[in-house]
């Protein structure tokens, strides 16, 4: 999402950068194409009019003429206008009220809304402690309810019973009822959709609203949806009332102006977003730094994040401990690209890098995606224990038999061979430093190499070959 966005404003910004000095035509004409870049992005005209204004009326003023750098001021000013467009702060469900705390999931079909229910139920169970009941009100779509049935058991959280028949406002009535007297802390209620917005789901939403007196109302939209997502948020705001929006399949080829537009338009506040269908792909949304994803300066404090949650911390001091001993075999290594892809997408990872951008040519070039990853994984596990620890006895005959193994070519086999030569050359680097003092305590985890050439390739926002950014430590 934002993709083209983040490539149109970064080649406006670009230009603007390379100027020592900006005058009032120089400016307007970065406005003009802003103002083309946000509308093809999908963002809604009240909205990109309202942004051009408050980023011209600042870009024009005498501070930024007479800065040094005056191109990069304007970048801060569309930043700062970006993160006030987006909501300013982040915002995470409020659940401050007498348990069980009911949430209203509403939609249109296909949205998503299901799936998302699973998601912020295990999140729920995993961050916040919560005992959770999922309900499903979708009597309509086919084994809806034994969907959310299924997704509650794969988050390990309890589902309302379903009673064939039941119609949504007793099944919302009935799973309060069991909330209550079962010791609840939040009750999640997945209403039923529509293909679009009618009368008769408005109503319907409308009376199990009244019944269950819902704490939270989020609005699940699909990031692929484009401008008709504005008028989606605006009549559900105005019909049934909401508290949040939740984008979904955000991995997508979305040009993301919904997200842009519905935070203007309804006032209310993007909560999450969504990727995939799996439950434990939910983050909270971040308007700072969605707007460093969307100028190219990237999130590494998302990215760090990640890193915490899914590297194993003792796995992690283990390595970092054959690493400043100068060790480091292919069973590591192998460590390390299984910890990398529970991260997730590897091109959605590296968009949190700063000025990654500018490098897509390279990283199309180095067919960096998660099949490459995969294709090194199955090369060293069609090694031997012996060849993995002891690589140097790899020669011509066995990486004849690893390939075809692998599924690979022996070129395949040659080239991460010498890209584990170079990061082994690393550690010992490393394990020098670490005498002198030069590297932190507990650092560990690592980038795989094949990222390039020889670890990530050069330029990549300080993330050093092999290597978290510095400073890093796993708790």
């Amino acid at each position: 999402m934002f993709e083209s966005l983040s490539d149109r404003l970064g080649g406006i910004f670009d230009k603007l950068k390379r100027r020592a000095t900006l005058s009032a035509s120089d400016v307007d004409a970065a406005m003009r194409e802003i103002r083309i870049a946000l509308l093809e992005a999908d963002v809604a005209l009240p909205v990109v009019k309202d942004f051009i204004e408050r980023v011209r009326e600042e870009a024009t003023g005498q501070e930024v003429v007479r800065s040094v750098t005056p191109g990069q001021m304007v970048v801060k000013i569309v930043h700062d206008a970006l993160v006030e467009t987006l909501g300013s702060d982040s915002t995470e469900l409020d659940l401050k009220a007498v348990p069980p705390v009911p949430i209203l999931m509403v939609g249109l079909q296909g949205s998503g809304k299901t799936t998302t229910s699973g998601k912020i139920a295990l999140r729920l169970k995993d961050k916040e402690r919560k005992k959770v009941l999922l309900a499903s009100l979708d009597v309509y779509r086919p084994a809806a309810q034994e969907q959310l049935a299924q997704l509650a058991k794969q988050a390990g959280v309890a589902s309302l019973p379903v009673i064939v028949g039941e119609m949504p406002v007793a099944i919302a009535k009935r799973a309060m009822d069991v909330g209550r007297k079962e010791g609840f802390d939040v009750v999640i209620l997945d209403t039923a959709g529509r293909l679009h917005i009618d009368a008769e789901l408005m109503d319907e939403v409308a009376k199990v609203r009244d019944v269950a007196k819902p704490h939270e109302t989020l609005l699940v939209v699909d990031a692929m949806t484009g401008q008709d997502a504005v008028t989606l948020a605006r009549e559900f705001n105005e019909k049934v009332g909401i508290t949040g929006i939740v984008l979904t399949r955000i991995d997508g080829d979305a040009r993301g102006g919904g997200a842009l537009s519905m935070r203007a338009v309804t006032g209310r506040p993007i909560k999450f977003l969504g990727a995939g269908e799996k439950l434990d792909k939910l983050e909270v949304f971040h308007p700072d730094r969605i707007a460093g994803r969307i100028l190219g300066m990237g999130d590494v404090v998302s990215l760090v994040e990640k890193a915490a949650e899914n590297f194993q911390a003792d796995e992690a001091e283990k390595l970092a401990k054959k690493m400043m001993s100068g060790k480091f075999d292919l069973e590591d290594l192998l460590g390390q690209l299984r910890q990398l892809r529970k991260m997730g997408d590897i091109k959605g990872l590296m968009g949190m890098l700063p000025g990654i951008n500018k490098m897509k040519k390279q990283m199309d070039a180095a067919k960096i995606d998660d099949g490459a990853l995969k294709r090194q994984e199955a090369i060293i596990l069609s090694m031997t224990v012996k060849e993995r620890r002891t690589p140097d006895l790899i020669k011509a005959s066995r990486k004849k038999r690893i390939a075809a193994g692998s599924g690979t070519t022996v070129q395949d086999v040659n080239k991460l061979l010498k890209q584990f030569e170079q990061m082994a050359q690393m550690m010992k680097q490393m394990k020098k430093l670490g005498k002198k003092g030069g590297l932190p305590p507990g650092f560990g985890g690592g980038m795989p190499p094949g990222m390039g050439g020889g670890g990530l390739p050069p330029g990549f926002g300080g993330m050093p070959p092999g290597g978290l950014p510095g400073g890093f430590k796993f708790k």
